[in-house]
C-alpha cells in the first residue's frame, strides 16, 4: 500500500544577494505533474530495494545522535554555544566504575545491552576537555594596555566574559532517554546530567559501542536523477502523522514543494524545485518542510528519494 502527496512546505527565508530575481516567471503548465511522476517512480524504486538486515529489526540501531536533551532547555546565546561546543565543568561525583547491563525498550520488545560508565559518558559529552573559561566573571575585566605604536595583540581570540559560560553538572544518575531507532521511538539507558544553567537534563546514551548496530548502506535506484528532484537531509520532528524534515535546495531555487510516498514498511520523502535560469551561487540551503501522513509514522524508516538512505533525527 502506498500513497503520494505534494504539500506546500514552510519555507525558511534566506536573502542571498543577486540570486532570486524579481519577476521570475512561473513554471509552465504541466511541469509540476511531470515532476510528481518522476518522484513517484523513483520513490517506488527506493522502497522496493530497501532490504535491511536482521540487525535492523532485532538489534539496537539508533537514528539520532547519542546526546539528548530531556525537558525544554532554557538556552541563552552563551549557553547554547557551550552546549554545542561541549563545554562542561563537573561539580558532582561521576562514577568511573563499569555499569551493569541495561534494557533497551522498543515498542515491539526489549533488548539487554552492556553499558558504559558515567565517566566514559562524560568524556564523550565533553570531548574537547575543560572549557576555555572558568565561567562568567563577577566583575568586568580590565583589559591589558595596548602595545605602544600598534594594536593590542594580547587579547585572546577565545570567547570571554558573558560570551563564555561553561555548563555545570550538579547531578549524575542512570536513567533512560527517548531515542529514535530503526524500531521506532525507544527508551534507551542513558546517563542523565543535571545542568542548572539551562534548567534541563542532558542525557548521554549509555549503550556500549559494541552493542550499537550500524545503519545499512543505502541502495539508490539506478539511472539519472530528475533535475527538479531534491533530497531530504534529515528529520526535524515526528509528531504522530506529522513529519517535519529539511530539503537540500539551491539558494535561488523557487516553488519548493515537499513530496511523500507511503508504504507499509517505509516512507520515502524528497521534494521538487524550479531552478533559476539566472546566474546564482552554488550554496546549499536547508529548507524546513512538513507533510501529513495517512497514518502515524510508527517504526517505519524515512528514506531519502535521491540516495535511498534512512534519515536521522537532527540534534535539538
Amino acid at each position: 500500500m502506498r500513497r503520494s502527496a505534494a504539500l506546500l512546505g514552510l519555507p525558511l527565508m534566506m536573502i542571498v544577494a543577486g540570486c532570486a530575481p524579481a519577476g521570475t516567471e512561473p513554471a509552465k503548465p504541466g511541469i509540476r505533474v511531470e515532476a510528481d511522476d518522476a518522484f513517484d517512480k523513483r520513490a517506488t524504486a527506493v522502497a522496493e530495494v530497501w532490504r535491511p538486515g536482521t540487525e535492523w529489526s532485532k538489534g539496537y540501531v539508533p537514528l539520532q545522535e547519542p546526546t539528548v536533551l530531556v525537558g525544554v532547555p532554557e538556552f541563552t546565546a552563551a549557553t547554547k554555544t557551550a552546549f554545542l561546543a561541549g563545554w562542561y565543568r563537573d561539580q558532582a561525583d561521576i562514577p568511573a566504575a563499569p555499569a551493569a547491563d541495561g534494557t533497551v525498550r522498543f515498542p515491539d520488545g526489549e533488548l539487554r545491552v552492556p553499558l558504559i560508565s558515567a565517566a566514559e559518558a562524560y568524556r564523550q559529552l565533553a570531548p574537547s576537555g575543560p572549557p576555555p573559561c572558568p565561567g562568567p566573571p563577577t566583575e568586568p575585566a580590565t583589559p591589558p594596555p595596548a602595545a605602544p605604536g600598534g594594536p593590542d595583540d594580547s587579547v585572546s581570540s577565545r570567547p570571554q566574559g558573558d560570551d563564555c559560560v561553561p555548563l555545570t553538572i550538579t547531578k549524575v544518575e542512570l536513567g533512560t532517554a527517548p531515542v529514535r531507532t530503526s524500531r521506532g521511538a525507544t527508551q534507551v539507558p542513558a546517563w542523565l546530567f543535571t545542568v542548572p544553567e539551562i534548567n534541563a537534563v542532558v542525557a548521554r546514551v549509555a549503550v556500549a559501542p559494541r552493542a550499537v548496530g550500524a545503519v545499512p548502506e543505502p541502495a539508490a535506484p539506478s539511472g539519472p536523477t530528475p533535475e527538479r528532484l531534491v533530497s531530504a537531509q534529515d528529520i526535524q520532528a515526528v509528531d504522530g502523522a506529522t513529519l517535519s524534515y529539511r530539503l537540500g535546495v539551491g539558494s535561488c531555487d523557487s516553488e519548493i514543494t515537499p513530496l511523500v510516498q507511503e508504504h507499509d514498511h517505509v516512507v520515502v520523502v524528497g521534494g521538487t524545485v524550479v531552478r533559476t535560469t539566472d546566474i546564482c551561487n552554488e550554496m546549499l540551503k536547508l529548507e524546513p518542510v512538513e507533510v501529513t501522513l495517512k497514518a502515524p509514522l510508527g517504526a517505519r524508516p524515512v528514506l531519502d528519494v535521491i540516495t535511498g538512505a534512512p534519515l536521522r533525527l537532527a540534534a535539538g
